[in-house]
């Protein structure tokens, strides 16, 4: 064996615990001698830091921001938008790798399995959509912050997708997931630290207030209506104009809900109103992204009826389970029954699923057993609605708001449950949640001769930062007095945000609801107006066009 001489060696250790202090212990060297290219490493190491403190997911934040040239040049809003362009071409390569797999695998996977990696590959066309977007508001001006509440809508959106495109995996039995499941995590992880640097920034103040840009209602609608919009709402529809007009019996323009569809303009910036009159509809319909600013209107709850029946029984993941789905924005439904007649049999079965940013729905009715409004994403309202179901059948994580709407239980299958919500926020940072506000929490006909036989419960946490809020409601007999569930042993209980505020009814009394950590008994002041329409969905910026009545606060007084 050859020997070699020892001092030598002895002579470079003072250099190696040099270089191993400096990489693990950076902040040594701002109290010595240094050199300018000390200096610079330090300089940029603490600069790199410093958005990075008080994300969830720090180290992967900092290696993202610490490789950004010229990092002592960007302001905030650039290290989030360099932090959102890695992101989007994260998002390309697990798009890539979902087509690589369902290419591959095509012969060998359940149908399931592929409808669920079609959904995957649809939800990343949405999330690139929402993150240009991003790049867009945090480069139009140079002042930022005033999109303050839409970059938080938008990012939360884009984590919600990945998640979603997750849960299509459920009942997979090849367990394709763990093909993409890595790729996912991480885009979530960088939509997470984007959403805790974006709440750095300072929500521009608005000269205002809410109140003051509401002003007066005149007749259950905000005085600052158009006539226009007014009598699109008020008018009986026999009185009112529309671009097209859909009949079963041939005396419209189509005589299906999907033909006029396609022949609506594509990217409107003018409002575009589809009649349809009344009768049965059996079709699936998924109003497109492009197709912004549209209006279906129908002749009535129970009268305009458009229906479906898959289930996840039968092969559908949840999300594609949907009769109706809509992912444009700026969509208004008003006097329209939306239904999956699955069964209480097919579990998830869902009526409508709603993804389009500013969406809302007026006088309409969402009937099913589990999982009937899927709330999937962004800012949506719901005004003089009615909704039932069994377990689960209010559920997603968009910010919703329910104004004046009814809620029914159905009889479910024996030995189940019924639940009310099941809201799915994964990060604390997400502006989302479900609001019901000044609604009827009640028991449907098939229910109440049998009420005595099922619970029926207020919500469960499907996600780890569940949130959602009753105020000012009238709750019967049906809520069990405990009022929420577990959804699995102690998941979620000390994460959760859920509360109650002024509701009344027997179903009302607090004094044997749950003990969770997460759980309010009952809201303050302050507490429940963060969740009212100008709060929590920021309804005075954009429901006034919608020509809907609501109120802004958590009363119309």
């Amino acid at each position: 064996m050859i020997k070699f001489p020892l001092t030598p060696l002895v002579s470079l250790l003072p250099l190696l615990l040099v270089l191993l202090v400096f990489f693990f212990h950076p902040t040594i060297f701002y109290y010595s001698s240094q050199t300018p290219k000390e200096l610079h490493v330090y300089s940029h190491v603490q600069l790199a830091r410093s958005p990075c403190q008080g994300t969830l997911y720090p180290d992967l934040c900092f290696s993202t921001v610490a490789a950004f040239p010229e990092l002592r040049r960007k302001t905030l809003p650039e290290i989030i938008a360099g932090t959102v362009n890695v992101t989007m071409k994260e998002v390309g390569s697990a798009a890539s790798n979902c087509s690589s797999i369902r290419r591959k695998l095509m012969r060998k996977l359940e149908p399931l399995e592929l409808r669920a990696l079609d959904d995957c590959l649809e939800l990343f066309t949405d999330t690139v959509d929402e993150l240009k977007k991003i790049l867009t508001d945090l480069s139009a001006s140079s002042s930022p912050e005033k999109y303050y509440d839409d970059l938080l809508t938008l990012l939360s959106g884009a984590m919600t997708n990945q998640y979603t495109c997750l849960d299509g995996f459920a009942y997979s039995k090849n367990n394709t997931r763990r093909f993409i499941e890595g790729r996912l995590r991480r885009i979530s992880r960088h939509v997470s630290n984007s959403l805790a640097m974006v709440k750095k920034l300072k929500r521009k103040s608005r000269k205002r207030t809410a109140a003051a840009a509401f002003g007066k209602t005149s007749g259950g609608f905000p005085a600052w209506l158009t006539r226009k919009e007014r009598r699109l709402l008020q008018s009986p529809t026999n009185q009112t104009r529309f671009d097209l007009v859909v009949a079963k019996d041939g005396s419209g323009n189509f005589r299906t809900i999907n033909e006029a569809l396609s022949a609506a303009p594509n990217n409107s910036n003018r409002r575009f109103v589809i009649y349809i009159k009344s009768g049965a509809y059996y079709e699936y319909l998924e109003v497109e992204r492009k197709k912004t600013m549209l209006m279906l209107v129908g002749d009535g709850i129970g009268k305009t009826l458009i229906k479906g029946n898959r289930s996840v029984v039968d092969g559908w993941t949840t999300f594609r389970s949907a009769t109706v789905a809509v992912v444009a924005n700026n969509f208004i439904a008003k006097g329209i029954t939306f239904e999956n007649f699955a069964g209480p049999s097919k579990h998830q079965a869902v009526a409508l699923r709603s993804g389009g940013d500013f969406s809302a729905f007026y006088q309409c009715s969402f009937v099913a057993y589990q999982d009937t409004l899927y709330t999937h994403s962004l800012r949506q309202f719901y005004r003089d609605c009615d909704v039932y179901g069994t377990i689960d059948f209010i559920f997603g994580n968009a910010a919703v708001v329910l104004q004046g709407c009814n809620l029914y239980a159905r009889r479910p299958n024996p030995n189940q449950r019924n639940i009310f919500t099941a809201q799915g926020r994964e990060d604390p940072n997400q502006n989302t949640g479900i609001s019901i506000l000044n609604c009827k929490v009640a028991a449907a006909a098939d229910l109440l001769p049998v009420l005595s036989q099922f619970r029926t419960y207020l919500g469960r946490p499907w996600k780890q930062y569940s949130r959602t809020v009753f105020m000012l409601s009238h709750m019967e007999s049906v809520v069990d007095p405990k009022g929420w569930l577990e959804w699995d042993g102690d998941f979620a209980l000390s994460t959760l945000y859920y509360g109650e505020y002024a509701n009344r009814g027997p179903g009302s009394n607090t004094t044997a609801r749950v003990q969770w950590p997460g759980y309010k008994r009952a809201l303050n002041t302050t507490e429940a107006n963060q969740f009212s329409v100008g709060s929590f969905i920021q309804g005075s910026q954009w429901l006034p066009a919608t020509g809907l009545p609501f109120y802004v606060n958590l009363t119309a007084s």
